[in-house]
């Protein structure tokens, strides 16, 4: 199996009110079928800024500026995924450069267009996280932050 690399953008989406955005990844893609932050990989000449308000507009329709954006230390992770254009089965070997963005709305009241290759947009608050199946660097992340004990 063929190894490819990708450094990765990625958006802890926080409400006012205290919950995390979090979606699925489309068949094939890494970490199918857990939940996750939105997020995708960082095109040539983009900055890591750049390649996150553009991920976020492009998976959620959340434009983030609105809302204030940290910067949270990198992390690294590695995968198998289906690349959409061949079909092929490939390892995937990824930087991820994580982002807590937090909006000045409650959950209820931002408007979630579930776009690109991220399904099933939903909130979740502390209680809800454990509850479900989460990617494991999503998962640590949360626990990093604070967010989940």
């Amino acid at each position: 199996m063929r190894t490819i690399r990708r450094d990765i953008v990625g958006g802890f989406i926080l409400s006012e009110d205290s919950k995390v955005l979090l979606g699925q990844s489309i068949k094939g893609g890494v970490y199918e079928g857990s939940y996750s932050v939105p997020g995708g990989g960082i095109e040539d000449g983009e900055t890591k800024e750049q390649a996150l308000a553009r991920e976020m507009l492009e998976e959620t329709g959340i434009d983030i500026t609105a809302g204030s954006t940290t910067e949270l230390n990198s992390s690294t992770g590695a995968h198998e995924k289906t690349l959409r254009d061949t079909g092929e089965r490939v390892f995937v070997e990824m930087t991820f450069y994580n982002y807590k963005i937090e909006l000045p709305q409650k959950a209820s009241e931002v408007i979630v267009k579930a776009e690109d290759d991220w399904i099933d947009p939903r909130w979740f608050s502390p209680a809800e996280i454990i509850q479900v199946n989460v990617a494991v660097p999503t998962l640590k992340k949360l626990q990093e932050m604070g967010f989940i004990n």
